[in-house]
């Protein structure tokens, strides 16, 4: 009888052990689904809030003609018209309506937060828009973006940022210049022959001690960008920078999303 006591021993061990180890894989593949879910939510959040921000651009870019009309005072270019706009670009480009997105969730408190930055920095910028006896104003849309990133920073509270930038040679403001990640993406990834254009990056990392999902999504210079960075290259453009003798659908810029978990 003694003889089969540590094999019984043994055995409880065992299947002990393995009910352990076995509870332990439930629990690793159940947070593995909801870190790579969290993962795939991130990459939407971020991607609404990118389509968000280049629909406002494109409102920007669409009226500089008038913004720059020096005999013209208001433009009608307040807060609520532009974001109206943007939005509107935002569901041709993207199909999705921000306003119908819940707003207790966290893509909806982004998209609120884009919004509002959005219309503060356009009431921000009456005074200078709609000024009278000057033509250029220097609010052109790369100038828009940042200050509108600058703001949903603030709004934000600290759940994500936004910047633009773009490779280290075509960047015009050092507050737009690319962190190391944003170089060695744009270097090795955007860059390369055999990226597909218009595709993006993501990855799960930390950043200033807290998890966090960063996603860089390429932007490719469209027939309007090439009157500032197309030909002559080295030419003054009309913002007084010289000419990057740019391509139509080369890279001209990344916007780089950072959400923290």
């Amino acid at each position: 009888m003694r003889s089969n006591r540590p094999k019984h021993r043994r055995s409880t061990c065992g299947r002990a052990r393995h009910a352990v180890l076995g509870a332990f894989l439930a629990i690793a593949s159940i947070l593995g689904s909801y870190a790579a879910h969290a993962a795939e939510d991130d990459v939407e959040v971020a991607m609404s809030l990118a389509d968000l921000l280049r629909g406002a651009r494109t409102v920007i870019s669409a009226n500089q003609s008038k913004i720059n009309d020096a005999n013209l005072g208001d433009k009608g270019l307040g807060g609520d018209v532009v974001v109206k706009s943007a939005i509107a670009n935002t569901m041709k480009a993207s199909a999705t309506d921000p306003g119908k997105v819940d707003p207790a969730s966290r893509k909806g408190r982004l998209l609120a937060a884009m919004t509002a930055a959005i219309e503060e920095v356009m009431t921000a910028s009456q005074d200078l828009i709609n000024q009278r006896g000057v033509g250029f104003k220097g609010f052109v849309p790369a100038v828009f973006g940042r200050l509108v990133t600058e703001q949903f920073k603030i709004d934000a509270k600290g759940e994500a940022e936004i910047k633009v930038t773009a490779p280290p040679e075509l960047v015009r403001n050092r507050k737009a210049s690319p962190d190391e990640l944003e170089t060695e993406v744009i270097r090795t990834k955007f860059l390369a022959a055999d990226w597909p254009k218009g595709q993006i990056y993501s990855l799960s990392t930390t950043v200033k001690g807290r998890s966090a999902t960063r996603v860089l999504v390429p932007e490719n210079y469209g027939a309007a960008c090439l009157s500032c960075h197309g030909d002559p290259k080295g030419e003054i453009d009309i913002t007084g920078y010289p000419k990057e003798g740019a391509k139509q659908g080369d890279l001209g810029g990344v916007i780089s999303i950072t959400l923290y978990r």
